[in-house]
């Protein structure tokens, strides 16, 4: 672990983290903040997704022998234009009103100058102190994304019948990825151009950039460890035209699973798909055992906050995607 000499900060000790310090990492982000809990594959994860030769430093900041702070950079994963950088600042509650956040923060944005950086961005729930400490630096609300979990075993299905009966009448098979046999390079490249075609529409205040299929392949199919809970809308002559992904456990939340893309094609909308195929999923995720669901929402993207409402899904504290251009 290398100790960085470019902060002076005095009780404080900045180390550059190493892979070795992962479980520490997610141990403190845990209790840094209860409400958003991180197990360490929640990290290992989302490092594989780094490239090589991407931005990227994660700064420790200890007090003696215990870990107070954290600062990092890194690539956005779906608002990698040229120039944007993700900042991450957390720190210790009896940390907050002292000096440390504001040096953790001045360490990332220098390091994200560094590296071409010249817009910003900072995610943090509304309610985190950090929020002021990225909005007192010159960020400003640009995105807002609600958190919400559905108790599975409260769905009643039965409410939904009449919109799966019209569902139903369109011809369209709602099918698991799984009943198309192994997950091979075609089948892949067939999935990809669906999920392709409706991140492209999902409505957000930034437009979803679109990994590459061989990023994508990379990074997304090793997490598909549960096809069963991928569903596909069929139509009666074979071509995919929605899905819903209810694939994903969460580690840090036994017996949840992460509620991913649903979507359908824009000449199949207004017929209840979507609904019918979020109904799908609930069901092969209850007869796996699974009892929970979670997802997040943009918060313009008000037909599928409107569908997880009548489903019952219970929002958190939002969110909040901050940005500073410099």
């Amino acid at each position: 672990m290398q100790v960085l000499p470019f902060a002076d900060l005095a009780g404080i000790t900045f180390l550059e983290a190493t892979p070795a310090d992962l479980p520490h990492v997610a141990a403190f982000l845990s209790r840094a903040h209860p409400d958003s809990p991180v197990v360490t594959a929640d990290l290992e994860r989302a490092d594989s997704f780094r490239l090589s030769g991407e931005a990227f430093r994660r700064t420790l900041a200890y007090r003696g022998a215990d870990l107070v702070g954290l600062a990092e950079v890194s690539v956005p994963r779906s608002e990698n234009y040229p120039g944007w950088l993700l900042l991450e600042v957390n720190v210790m509650p009896d940390e907050a009103r002292v000096d440390l956040p504001g040096t953790l923060l001045a360490l990332a944005e220098n390091y994200a100058v560094s590296q071409g950086g010249a817009t910003f961005l900072a995610r943090v729930k509304e309610n985190w102190p950090e929020r002021e400490l990225f909005e007192s630096g010159g960020y400003t609300e640009h995105d807002r994304l609600w958190p919400s979990t559905l108790d599975l075993r409260t769905l009643n299905f039965e409410a939904f019948a009449a919109a799966e009966v019209q569902a139903a009448a369109t011809g369209v098979r709602l099918v698991p990825l799984s009943s198309f046999g192994p997950l091979d390079e075609p089948l892949q490249r067939r999935l990809y151009d669906l999920i392709a075609a409706l991140l492209r529409d999902v409505p957000s205040t930034t437009p979803i950039k679109i990994w590459p299929f061989e990023l994508w392949q990379q990074r997304y199919v090793p997490t598909l460890k549960h096809p069963e809970g991928l569903f596909l809308a069929v139509v009666p002559d074979g071509q995919w035209v929605g899905v819903s992904e209810l694939h994903m456990p969460i580690p840090q939340r036994p017996g949840t699973l992460h509620n991913g893309l649903t979507g359908v094609l824009p000449g199949w909308r207004g017929r209840r798909l979507a609904l019918a195929l979020k109904l799908a999923a609930a069901r092969a995720a209850l007869s796996r055992g699974f009892t929970h669901s979670r997802t997040s929402n943009h918060s313009i993207n008000r037909p599928m906050l409107a569908i997880n409402d009548r489903l019952g899904f219970v929002r958190e504290a939002a969110t909040l995607t901050l940005k500073k251009d410099i």
